[in-house]
Formats: structure tokens, C-alpha cells, sequence
């Protein structure tokens, strides 16, 4: 895909969902810099998942920021609370938000992302966010995005002076996991070198029975497929 000559920030954790955007955004001709976060998760593996879908993808660069969310705790993914397993995705039904939401998590990576645009002199950000098949995560929903892109545009040295009219881009918010999946296929997406597992084997190998094993699992059955994060090597050796 020819470039628009735009910049574009995308928040890559690589998971299936942020694999996905990062295609997307190269796809409507974005040339994408892509941001992951080392911030104390249990599941790090998905960082060398991030490395290879970056890789994969053709982003223009790629950084690995480092925070270490474990100092305030709270969550499964940073604290030594046991991460929930369950026998199928029906069981994520409850409406309740799960113990593996991490506070404000979502707050944190896109004022990472907000800073790196204004140094690129970018007005895109790109991130995964659904609003249908989730763990209902209530930093995921539209309203939330909403009010952070006005904040956003509020904060910057480059949007007072006029430079920056920051847009949050959400291409996934309003489709299911088997819809992600099937956008990705028809964009090449390799979901064997993603990562979404929240509490993998030391080895890398997902555990097939977290919230995101199910979901994503879920997804590529309503599709007929297998996912393979399940029948695949696990991306650390």
C-alpha cells in the first residue's frame, strides 16, 4: 500500500487485536511506529510476539517502552494474583470486570502514544479497543476514547499551536473477534506469531483457558479455524 505521507502511532502489544490495527493503519497508508510497553505483566512473552509482528507487518519503528505498573498492583497480569481459568467463553459472561484489568492501563499507553505523535509530529493513534467480544474492560468502551481524544487535544504544545488536531483511530470497536480475525486474514495478518495469553507457560505456550486464550479462541472458531497460538510453537524457545 502506497503512503498517505502520514505518520501514525499504533499501540502494539502483540495480541491478535493490536496485530490486527497495526495492518490496518500500514493498509490505509499510514506509515505506522509502533509502541509496546514493558510494564511488569506476567505474560512478557508477548513482547517478543510485538518484535515479530512488527517485523511482520513492515512498521517504521518500533519501541519498547519501559514502566513497571507492579508498583501499584491490582491486577492478575502485575501482581501475584492468580489469573482466573475457565472451561469455556461463556463463563466471561458475568458483566462484571475482571481481575486481569489493569488500572488505567489504557490511560497510561495512550499518553505514551500522545507524546511519541507530537515528537513524530503525527495526529493518528492507532489501538485495538473493542467493544463487543471483551472482558469488559471499562477503558475499552467509545465514550472512554471519546473523552480521552479531547483531553488529547488539550495537552499538547503541538495542538495549542494549531500543529496537531490529534484523532484516536479504533478500527476494531464495533466488530467481534471472529470479524477481527477474519479482517486480518484478508490483510495477511500471520496470527501465529501473535501472543495474547495472560498466563503463559515458562516456555511461551499459551494455556488455552484464560480470558483471552477463550475469546480468542471463540473468534477463531466461529471462523471454522484453529487458533494457532494453540498448535503452533511458542514464540520463546
Amino acid at each position: 500500500m502506497e503512503s498517505n505521507g502520514r505518520k501514525a502511532v499504533v499501540l502494539l502489544s502483540g495480541g491478535l487485536d493490536s496485530a490486527t490495527v497495526l495492518a490496518i493503519a500500514r493498509t490505509e497508508g499510514y506509515e505506522p511506529y509502533a509502541l509496546s510497553f514493558r510494564y511488569g505483566q506476567r505474560h512478557e512473552v508477548e513482547l517478543h510476539a510485538a518484535k515479530k509482528v512488527a517485523t511482520s507487518v513492515g512498521a517504521a519503528g518500533h519501541v519498547v517502552a519501559e514502566i513497571d505498573l507492579r508498583v501499584f498492583g491490582g491486577s492478575a497480569l502485575t501482581a501475584d494474583i492468580d489469573v482466573p481459568h475457565h472451561d469455556n467463553a461463556d463463563d466471561l459472561s458475568s458483566g462484571e470486570i475482571p481481575i486481569t484489568y489493569v488500572p488505567a492501563r489504557n490511560t497510561v499507553f495512550l499518553s505514551f502514544a500522545l507524546a511519541w505523535a507530537e515528537t513524530l509530529e503525527a495526529s493518528d493513534v492507532f489501538i485495538g479497543v473493542s467493544a463487543v467480544d471483551y472482558s469488559g474492560y471499562p477503558d475499552c468502551r467509545p465514550e472512554y476514547i471519546e473523552a480521552y481524544e479531547r483531553m488529547a487535544n488539550l495537552a499538547t504544545k503541538a495542538g495549542v499551536e494549531g500543529r496537531q488536531n490529534l484523532r484516536i483511530h479504533t478500527p476494531l470497536i464495533e466488530l467481534s473477534k471472529a470479524q477481527t480475525i477474519a479482517r486480518g486474514l484478508e490483510l495477511g495478518v500471520d496470527y501465529a506469531l501473535t501472543h495474547s495469553c495472560y498466563d503463559p507457560s515458562p516456555q511461551g505456550q499459551a494455556c488455552g483457558t484464560c480470558d483471552s486464550c477463550k475469546l480468542r479462541g471463540k473468534g477463531f472458531a466461529e471462523l471454522g479455524l484453529t487458533d494457532p497460538a494453540l498448535s503452533t510453537p511458542p514464540v520463546v524457545a
